[in-house]
């Protein structure tokens, strides 16, 4: 499943440091089952890969400028750490407003290191049309006239004009 609203609250306040409880309450649950809510909050999929992120997000800012170190290969079972590029280009959605240009937009959800896989997959498809046209984009006129040549060849095509005699 997605990550919904609610579970996208919870992590974001487990995140902060709150207990499975808290976080419940602050995400939207009742009071009442809250502990039970949390605790299986705790437990799903989607929010332990939000948090990770969130982690790992928290971690490149933090990091300090690395000195000039020769670069390695990372070893196959190590995931690939973030580069300083995806760092800087972090998200703010307090900022989603300033974008006036909803290309610009799009691309700042695409490269967000923060945002769910899934949304920046949406916003990676719902731009693809801004670089790339469809292959069949094109109208009733252009298609008729296609079909009209296509079948203006070979047997069917128009006969050489006469020749002029010139004396």
């Amino acid at each position: 499943m997605a990550l919904t609203g609610k579970k996208l609250k919870f992590a974001d306040a487990k995140a902060r440091g709150l207990s499975n409880k808290q976080a419940a309450i602050e995400a939207g649950y009742s009071a009442g089952t809250a502990a039970a809510a949390g605790s299986r909050l705790a437990k799903d999929p989607d929010v332990i890969a939000a948090l990770a992120r969130k982690a790992k997000a928290r971690a490149v800012k933090k990091a300090p400028p690395a000195k000039a170190v020769p670069a390695r290969a990372p070893a196959p079972d190590e995931p690939e750490a973030l580069d300083a590029e995806s760092a800087r280009a972090s998200f703010d959605w307090a900022a989603a407003a300033s974008f006036d240009d909803p290309k610009m937009f799009l691309k700042a959800v695409m490269n967000d290191v923060e945002t769910e896989p899934k949304l920046r997959v949406f916003a990676a498809k719902e731009l693809m049309p801004y670089f790339h046209r469809k292959l069949g984009d094109t109208g009733k006129k252009e298609d008729r006239a296609d079909a009209a040549k296509k079948v203006a060849t070979g047997r069917f095509a128009a006969a050489a004009p006469p020749l002029r005699a010139v004396k």
